[in-house]
């Protein structure tokens, strides 16, 4: 089946969905749909996000299981989130760009598509959250958290690369689902079922979240905060969410029809374009209430060791910064590691370094920004409802300039947009892992996912997308699990590389060959 005529079907197959839609939301469809979900869905989240007790506050095990393999890994390559900081850099900027490498994408464009799918509401709504719950303090957790997520990105990203599939068409397909059977099965035969098990979990976790968290929550909560901004209640759009998942299915829907390709080239495009949008917004904020910066920065560090009228006390603040950095940049999640292995490299250890600079620019820059804008206006909010995230920021750029909610809402549909697209392809290479690769299954995953971005703008589906939120941190499980036995691989591969990088045995092209 043609490209064209794929999209032909799928374009068409979306405008009838959509015709029926605002029929079905009226008779209350979601609402059953929703509570013929909420038992399973419960159940299963109940299982993912199970908690324990520490000093009177419910800790997550999938939390702690995150943060410690973050924590294990820097330890074990030895710092490398800071190490290879300066050198990811100068592969990001094209240095060591091979146009002979097999792969899709450039780094930049791989850490661009990554970053699209990371950089998204979480950094809005959920760091307005995490900042109101455990107060200032929780944003020197969250930093630190960052800083050790950057070493998971390294591991996962480079075994990436390290065990894609390579066709002969030059296409490629890597990520945890093909590092986790092939890598487990080249360490020993007794671990080649557990691999493919493995392996097999995830990629069903991945087509889960796909559709939930990575598409239906962003269509809906950018369509709220659009129709705050126009006027609530009384807005025109108020009734109309089937009309705004129609247009951004159709933007979605022209842009992953392209494959990793397009999305790389609308992501590296569109990844600065709303990064320096929202840093700036939010930098004015702050340069605007620049006397509040001192106390701002001291109530960090103070609120971090010290949280008086925070539940839980330290553990509480903690367990808040930990939680925003960990949901926020998904390091050890593996779905990044899908989009990275796309990129164009011999050298699978290469795309590692590039990879350290997302849970840099997701937490450490864009949520520490967040952070700081709630903080110096003091919107912050004990008692905040966790859904009104996004309300709560929106808040706090308004204190200052009566517009800013505009372009927050600019920024949120942005970040929603290019979530969705890098998720579809998270998603998509799960999909035909399982199923097989053919424009048949192709085609059907993306129809199924255009359809749940104008679900999601339509109707009030919380218990899928709880369910679906459970799935992508039931990916955390089989990918950390399977990543351990797969640890000394990676350290052959960096001892290798780093060895060449320090005695300048590798190539430079381009503008930077001009440079030595």
């Amino acid at each position: 089946m043609p490209r064209k005529i794929m999209g032909h079907c799928i374009a068409l197959a979306m405008i009838l969905f959509t015709v029926s839609l605002p029929v079905l939301a009226s008779e209350g469809v979601d609402a059953r749909i929703n509570e013929a979900v909420k038992p399973f869905a419960d159940t299963v989240a109940g299982l993912v996000f199970v908690s324990f007790p520490v000093a009177g506050v419910q800790i997550p095990f999938v939390l702690v299981w995150l943060i410690f393999a973050a924590t294990l890994f820097t330890l074990y390559f030895r710092f490398i989130n800071f190490r290879g900081f300066k050198h990811g850099f100068e592969l990001v900027r094209g240095d060591y760009n091979d146009p002979m490498s097999a792969g899709e994408v450039t780094h930049f464009q791989a850490l661009a598509t990554a970053l699209s799918g990371t950089v998204g509401l979480g950094n809005i709504a959920g760091v307005a959250v995490a900042v109101s719950l455990g107060g200032p303090g929780a944003t020197f957790w969250m930093i630190l958290a960052g800083f050790l997520g950057m070493s998971s990105k390294f591991v996962e990203c480079t075994l990436g690369v390290k065990y894609r599939n390579e066709y002969t068409d030059g296409t490629v397909s890597g990520g945890p689902m093909y590092y986790l059977s092939k890598g487990l099965a080249e360490r020993s035969d007794r671990l080649k079922t557990l691999g493919k098990v493995l392996a097999v979990l995830f990629a069903v976790f991945c087509v889960g979240g796909s559709f939930g968290g990575g598409n239906m929550f962003q269509a809906n909560q950018s369509f709220t905060q659009l129709v705050a901004v126009t006027g609530g209640d009384t807005s025109w759009l108020a009734d109309k969410g089937w009309l705004f998942g129609l247009i951004i299915a159709t933007l979605v829907g022209m842009v992953i029809i392209g494959g990793i390709q397009g999305i790389a080239r609308v992501t590296s495009k569109i990844v600065p374009l709303m990064g320096v949008l929202y840093v700036s917004a939010g930098l004015i904020i702050i340069f605007m209430n620049l006397s509040e910066v001192p106390v701002a920065f001291t109530s960090i560090v103070t609120g971090a060791f010290s949280a008086e009228g925070i539940a839980g006390g330290v553990i509480g603040v903690l367990f808040q910064g930990f939680k925003r950095a960990s949901f926020s940049n998904e390091a050890g999640i593996g779905s990044a590691a899908i989009a990275h292995s796309a990129v164009k490299t011999n050298r699978p250890v290469t795309e590692g370094f590039v990879a350290l600079y997302e849970p840099f620019i997701d937490t450490v820059v864009v949520c520490t920004i967040t952070a700081l804008v709630i903080i110096v206006t003091g919107t912050w909010n004990p008692s905040v409802d966790p859904s009104q995230g996004v309300a709560l920021t929106s808040a706090a750029f308004e204190s200052n300039i009566s517009w800013f909610p505009w372009v927050l809402t600019v920024a949120v549909v942005l970040f929603a947009f290019s979530t969705m697209i890098s998720w579809s392809y998270y998603g998509l290479k799960a999909w035909t892992y399982l199923f097989g690769e053919s424009m048949i299954t192709d085609a059907v995953y993306k129809l199924l996912f255009l359809f749940f971005i104008v679900a999601g703008s339509s109707m009030q589906l919380g218990s899928v997308i709880d369910f679906s939120d459970a799935m992508i941190f039931a990916m955390a499980f089989p990918n950390v699990l399977g990543i351990y036995f797969l640890l000394p691989v990676v350290k052959k591969e960096l001892d290798e590389y780093w060895s060449d990088y320090k005695a300048g045995k590798l190539k430079k092209f381009g503008k930077a060959a001009n440079r030595v």
